[in-house]
């Protein structure tokens, strides 16, 4: 995805351009950097947004904006800014202030290091004026549509294609990220009708079942298949670069993101852009866990989770994407397809223990029925990864090593021998950070 950084601030553009030097993977198709009275903004695009961008100076707005529902907006406009995250923080942005107190913002964490060590995330669904905040957008429960299941099923599939066509008309050549679920499945079967040529892309280990699953649907649909295969050594020469540009030791989310940052890695040398099946799960109960909890309860649960992809699942997608310089969709969180799916009855989502029941519906016929009936499996553990990492970690931190350097500067305490792996390479890349609360940890995450 593209990136944008700002100083709130005039005369500021040397500053500026070393934030952009530290996201210019992001956008590389394009650098700008807009200079006012009160204010230096900057950006970086990629060729999909190179369309958006063209007007830059004259509209005075600086973005990151890929689809509906999936952009950052800073606008100047009369002397007045406004800076806008979408609905869901699908795009991401932080900020901070500055020694002189002047307010500093970036796409990642790693611009603001150097200006700012107070980062915070700038939160979705709101806006900043340069004086308040303001909340536009906030998730809630809906009222259940009165439907039955056929014609729901069929509103939400026509909802996901439009989803889908919308963005390969502006991005054009697209491809897809597969990992044989039943999510990323329907994003690669939708997009196949509007694409002369469909690349998909697998990774994971030789016998990893998202590799079968991933091969099943690219024939069916007959699009121009990849694999990744890869090995324990594979997963460890790059997690240092995944856990830079991902700004996370969380051990769920770094191991979902070491397959999905090589998937990534391969899709850049064929397509500028791709799509992604993140969002499927929260919006369709897709979990394991949730078949657990009480009906009543279960449309509450899927707004918590939803709201939460921000800075976890979400943070994944777009670090995975924008390290290699290109752009991924999530077809499953356009407003129009979430406005829909947080009316759908809970018991269409989950029903008779089946989960994501009316998606699968809404995709009989346009999948395999193997794919159809599988079962939810995470990221890493659908990719063959399941716990090699963790045992990697028992074999080089003792049990006195984790005792002592489990508490964090923060306050904060590390789940597991895993996550402080994955700590000790975030420390040597962004040090001692004491103010960690832009940070996403996963809910529910094992402890030791």
């Amino acid at each position: 995805m593209g990136g944008i950084a700002g100083i709130l601030e005039s005369g500021k553009r040397s500053d500026v351009e070393h934030m952009l030097d530290k996201i210019s993977h992001r956008g590389k198709a394009g650098r700008a950097i807009l200079e006012y009275d009160h204010c230096t903004l900057g950006a970086v695009w990629t060729s999909v947004e190179a369309g958006k961008m063209r007007n830059l100076k004259q509209e005075g707005i600086v973005r990151d904006e890929v689809a509906d529902g999936h952009y950052v907006r800073v606008e100047v406009s009369n002397g007045k800014l406004l800076i806008t995250r979408d609905q869901l923080g699908v795009a991401p942005l932080y900020y901070g202030k500055t020694e002189s107190g002047s307010l500093c913002f970036a796409s990642e964490v790693k611009s603001l290091l150097p200006f700012t060590l107070d980062v915070k995330e700038f939160p979705p669904g709101q806006r900043y004026d340069g004086n308040k905040w303001s909340t536009y957008f906030s998730l809630q429960k809906r009222e259940p549509l009165a439907d039955e299941p056929n014609n729901v099923a069929k509103e939400l599939h026509n909802r996901l294609a439009d989803s889908i066509k919308k963005f390969i008309s502006r991005a054009g050549v697209v491809g897809s990220w597969l990992s044989g679920g039943i999510d990323s499945s329907t994003m690669a079967a939708l997009a196949r009708p509007h694409v002369s040529t469909l690349h998909t892309f697998a990774a994971g280990m030789p016998d990893a079942p998202d590799l079968k699953y991933a091969r099943e649907v690219a024939d069916f649909i007959q699009s121009e298949h990849h694999e990744v295969k890869v090995s324990l050594d594979d997963l460890l020469s790059v997690l240092s670069e995944v856990i830079y540009h991902l700004e996370s030791f969380d051990a769920l989310l770094v191991r979902s993101s070491i397959t999905n940052y090589l998937v990534a890695r391969a899709a850049s040398k064929y397509v500028p852009a791709v799509l992604s099946g993140e969002g499927g799960d929260e919006l369709f109960a897709g979990y394991e866990y949730l078949k657990s909890l009480d009906p009543a309860v279960l449309p509450d649960e899927l707004v918590d989770i939803t709201s939460r992809l921000h800075n976890t699942a979400l943070q994944r997608v777009d670090r995975c994407a924008s390290a290699h310089g290109t752009v991924a969709h999530v077809g499953f969180l356009d407003p129009d397809v979430v406005d829909y799916a947080f009316r759908i009855p809970a018991a269409f989502k989950l029903k008779d223990k089946t989960e994501k029941w009316i998606l699968r519906r809404a995709m009989i016929g346009a999948l395999p029925d193997g794919v159809l009936t599988r079962t939810k499996a995470k990221f890493w553990e659908g990719a063959g990864v399941t716990n090699l990492l963790e045992r990697e970690a028992e074999r080089h931190i003792s049990d006195q090593e984790f005792r002592r350097e489990r508490k964090l500067p923060n306050g904060w305490i590390l789940n597991t021998k895993e996550e402080l792996l994955y700590y000790r390479i975030f420390h040597t890349h962004f040090g001692d950070l004491k103010n960690l609360s832009w940070m996403g940890r996963t809910k529910g995450a094992p402890k030791r």
